[in-house]
């Protein structure tokens, strides 16, 4: 396992990307270009239960740590994603302390938690990694939160006390459409929200995540102070270079 929680948690800065396509080539590119962390996305994203196995099969010869974003809160999709084995959960749209500390608990083993204990999986090598991982996992399965309505950002400080808890991550677009400003990252109250986001997170030890947008964001992120930073995705990146491409045939038809 990639365990990456103490070096989340100790403020270093690791550099990662949503995948959102569902593939297992984009996984093993993203993996290969040195990315600390990647972000295999079930909420958004196009792939499924099975394409999840692919994309961590292929993470898995690269030194990218995968995070899988499930779909929802609900404790039978950690089980799903978590006894594939990536090395940590994100979770959409946590508004509470309470949905904060269900998250956790669906992580986390008895007596931490109501994650089922099952041996014949990925996770634990189907079976002679058991023990270890058994061992293991509570310890250092890294939990990141999404903050992404002012609900959020209203209990921002009671979500961060929740032990377990690791990364209050802002996800942007959504945050920026519930204020009612979509889209409009350096709008006042978004950098507003920013700066709370990672004052809660030093206030309680845990750290501040942000997917950025665009690349041309990531600096001033990083100066705010997040240090669990995503940028664009396997998504973004195909589309943007396919349309320059068909772009560039504009010149020819013109002649």
């Amino acid at each position: 396992m990639k365990w990456i929680r103490k070096r989340v948690l100790s403020g270093e800065l690791l550099s990662g990307t949503f995948l959102n396509l569902g593939s297992g080539l984009t996984a093993e590119i993203a993996g290969q270009a040195g990315f600390d962390h990647v972000i295999l996305d079930l909420e958004h994203g196009s792939g499924d239960q099975e394409s999840l196995v692919a994309q961590l099969q292929a993470l898995e010869a690269t030194s990218a740590a995968a995070v899988v974003r499930v779909a929802s809160n609900e404790a039978p999709r950690f089980k799903r994603v978590l006894d594939l084995g990536p090395s940590g959960v994100m979770v959409p749209m946590v508004n509470t302390a309470e949905e904060a500390r269900q998250a956790v608990a669906a992580s986390r083993y008895p007596p931490e938690g109501n994650r089922g204990v099952a041996g014949w999986n990925r996770a634990c090598r189907f079976g002679p990694g058991f023990e270890e991982y058994f061992k293991e996992a509570n310890r250092n399965l890294l939990v990141v939160v999404q903050i992404e309505t002012p609900e959020a950002l209203g209990n921002l400080d009671s979500i961060a006390e929740v032990e377990g808890v690791d990364v209050l991550y802002v996800g942007p677009t959504d945050l920026s459409v519930s204020l009612g400003i979509p889209r409009q990252f350096e709008h006042p109250h978004m950098q507003e929200a920013y700066d709370k986001v990672v004052a809660s997170a030093r206030k309680h030890g845990k750290t501040a995540g942000i997917l950025a947008p665009r690349y041309e964001l990531l600096e001033g992120f990083i100066g705010r102070g997040f240090t669990f930073v995503s940028v664009s995705s396997d998504g973004a990146v195909v589309a943007e270079g396919l349309y320059r491409l068909a772009a560039g045939f504009a010149q020819f038809r013109t002649r």
